[in-house]
């Protein structure tokens, strides 16, 4: 995208909103499902911006316009917003001002704000709306300006779509329908609108390629005692999809019909809807005679519990991309002295290894391949006319994905290239002990990731070091690479760890300007004694499947337990991985698992 482009574009959104007497106008960067990641067609805070990240807001009013987002994506921000007439303003950051405040602050009483109320989450317009009416500020919800002034707007994807089989699932779409159906009576609730894409995948065990790197598609879902439908395009199904849904008593609607639908709701009846995952268009459109019942998503805390056909299928997945990643470190460490490699053909050459692996459908996520300084970028992404070249020198950071039919991994891991300093090797071995303390956690039943948190950051803090990102997000099956509801970051969330919850496991630290350190697996919560005076504990398996770089540890900074522990874990890469080896990778595997 050329950055002269956005003026023109901030112009033409200025025009539209003086002729719909609008002081201000609020893009997010989801869509009509709340997506962390939008299909193209709703990629607008992008378009009218020109910075690339996943999450932020653009605010653009008569005369100001500005991008909010997180530390994830400063410096990167700062970069694409440059000369775009969008400043870039700081989330969490002292002198950063609240961008509601912001917002009233240039508008003044008497002024209208817009947003679109299909892509803005109904619990999130109705806190703007309370706060602006407090200011005599007025919110207009209707208005879609990209739809005129975008001409090169994509459309809705219409890409097919396939049912994941039970096998691979590990249960029928009816069963599910059965479950849901069981909470529904307990909250006295009669039928519950799915709106967000995974959930409608989950539930009706769909998948297709509406969205890049997750393996869903456009469609909503209801479900109640008396019909469960499926809201999608036509044209995204085949004879044998439609039929399948049939056979497990699926209604199929079209995918605009949801509005109609949740309009002519029963008189009287409860529908159970969750505020934040919920566009504002949907969640109005449910009569006033309805009982609505928001509560956080119940299908979202089932789909985050893997059952054991799920977990094996992860399993089976770590070990295709255990495999993928051999040859992958093998050819890095031949092609960096060579001076064959710039970040952008790490990723290139990961996808290459990765589709060799049987039942791989494709990247989870754009790999962060960050050289040097770019690794401090935490979510990176290589240009080909900006990438750097890797030296043998110093460290580099990855982190890469894939997604395969029975399971999604997610993977960081930061190499020595060449000669490092002490600072580096300390950093490295900080980051280190705090990841091994989270894999080796053991706590009572009912813990919460918040409370597991500090385990990853302390060999960090007691050094005068932190960082600022979650260290650990839910992992999808042959879903999302971030899903919740459960994390582990220092922010309260009520969720509790539950056996089969799959979560990443990955601390880091990032100095600007000179390099970042994470090392990310993926663990699976499961029981680990029960007691009869204090209740269950749990505790984590690691399924990951992958070398931990050794040549930066300060061995001496490790205690007895920690290279009990990463010895331990490298005994399993090996075994778990060897025979699925030829000769020479098995070798080279051998020599970087020895126990240190």
């Amino acid at each position: 995208m050329k950055t002269s482009e956005i003026p023109e574009r901030l112009s033409a959104l200025r025009q539209f909103m003086e002729e719909k007497q609008l002081d201000a106008f609020i893009i997010p960067s989801t869509d009509a499902h709340v997506s962390e990641y939008p299909p193209k067609y709703w990629e607008t805070r992008k378009w009218i911006s020109g910075f690339t990240g996943s999450a932020g807001t653009a605010v653009v009013t008569k005369t100001q316009a500005g991008v909010w987002t997180d530390s994830r994506y400063f410096l990167q921000a700062a970069d694409e917003l440059a000369d775009t007439g969008f400043e870039l303003f700081k989330m969490g950051q002292a002198d950063t001002p609240d961008m509601t405040e912001w917002i009233i602050a240039q508008v003044g009483p008497g002024g209208t704000v817009g947003i679109d109320g299909l892509v803005y989450a109904a619990s999130d317009a109705l806190a703007l709306q309370n706060r602006l009416q407090t200011k005599e500020i007025r919110l207009e919800t209707t208005f879609d300006p990209f739809s005129e002034i975008q001409s090169d707007r994509p459309e809705i994807p219409k890409n097919r779509v396939f049912i994941l089989p039970e096998v691979i699932a590990g249960e029928s779409v009816k069963s599910k329908i059965d479950r849901i159906n069981s909470e529904l009576k307990k909250v006295d609730a009669d039928g519950i609108i799915i709106v967000t894409l995974d959930a409608v995948a989950w539930t009706f065990n769909l998948r297709g390629n509406d969205v890049d790197y997750n393996p869903v598609a456009m469609a909503y879902g209801f479900v109640s005692e008396k019909e469960s439908i499926l809201f999608i395009d036509p044209e995204k199904l085949t004879d044998e999809v439609a039929n399948a849904y049939a056979e497990q008593d699926v209604i199929l609607r079209d995918y605009q019909e949801i509005f109609d639908y949740v309009a002519n709701l029963p008189e009287n009846s409860s529908v159970c809807v969750t505020g934040s995952k919920i566009n504002y268009k949907l969640r109005q459109t449910i009569p006033a005679s309805c009982r609505v019942v928001d509560i956080p998503s119940f299908i979202d805390l089932m789909k985050s519990v893997k059952n054991e056909t799920e977990l094996n299928g992860f399993r089976n997945a770590m070990i295709k991309d255990g495999v993928a990643l051999v040859q992958f470190y093998m050819w890095l460490e031949r092609a960096v002295p060579a001076g064959e490699v710039n970040e952008v053909t790490v990723a290139e050459k990961l996808l290459e290894y990765r589709s060799q692996q049987e039942l791989f459908v494709g990247e989870s996520f754009g790999t962060i391949a960050g050289y040097g300084p770019n690794g401090a970028v935490i979510h990176y992404h290589a240009m080909p006319e900006t990438c750097l070249k890797v030296e043998p020198e110093g460290l580099l950071l990855i982190d890469s994905g894939g997604q395969y039919k029975d399971g999604t991994t997610d993977i960081t891991r930061t190499i020595a290239v060449g000669k490092l300093t002490k600072q580096m090797k300390a950093d490295y071995t900080y980051v280190l002990k705090g990841h091994i303390a989270l894999a080796t956690a053991i706590f009572p039943e009912g813990t919460r990731g918040s409370q597991l948190d500090i385990l990853a950051r302390k060999a960090l803090w007691e050094n005068g070091l932190t960082y600022w990102h979650g260290t650990g997000h839910g992992i999808g099956h042959f879903l999302n690479v971030h899903e919740g509801p459960q994390n582990i970051r220092l922010e309260e969330n009520p969720t509790k760890l539950q056996p089969g919850m799959v979560t990443s496991n990955e601390p880091g630290l990032y100095r600007a300007n000179q390099y970042g350190i994470r090392i990310e697996n993926l663990i699976v919560a499961q029981e680990y004694q029960k007691t009869e005076e204090f209740g269950s504990f749990h505790n984590f398996e690691t399924i990951t499947l992958c070398p931990i770089d050794t040549k930066p540890i300060v061995k001496k900074l490790l205690t007895k337990r920690e290279i009990k522990w990463l010895n331990n874990y490298h005994k399993m890469v090996y075994r778990k991985l060897k025979k699925y080896l030829d000769k020479e990778e098995r070798a080279w595997l051998k020599s970087k698992t020895k126990s240190i």
